[in-house]
């Protein structure tokens, strides 16, 4: 039996707008690897591009996006600008998400499994 799920008090609209906000910039494949690739720790922008294989004005793009979130931040190091995740609702997103879609499909994947073998 599932349990119940955890009592919220209501919000008001306009920081429920702010909250859609959020959500909006996470809703985005391309951002959602580079926040996956800062994850791993602080990097500047010629990092993320080798890592994500994404061209920079991209990324820069992208970072910037991030960035007016709060979720990531910028500091500069000499002639390189380093970024790091900022807000660590970031990491409890992923693995409450990310966990979740994990386990969804593996269960798909077991499920189609079992109709293949039976076939």
């Amino acid at each position: 039996m599932a349990s119940a799920p955890p009592r919220h008090s209501p919000m008001p609209a306009e920081f429920l707008v702010r909250v859609a906000e959020v959500f909006r910039v996470l809703g985005d494949p391309s951002r959602l690897e580079i926040l996956q690739t800062l994850m791993t720790g602080p990097q500047t922008v010629t990092q993320v591009v080798t890592a994500t294989g994404m061209g920079q004005a991209n990324v820069s793009k992208h970072l910037g996006v991030l960035a007016a979130a709060q979720l990531v931040s910028r500091t500069k190091q000499g002639t390189h600008a380093i970024y790091q995740v900022a807000d660590p609702i970031v990491y409890k997103l992923c693995e409450a998400v990310c966990g979740s879609v994990r386990a969804r499909l593996e269960a798909q994947v077991k499920a189609a499994r079992q109709i293949l073998q039976r076939t």
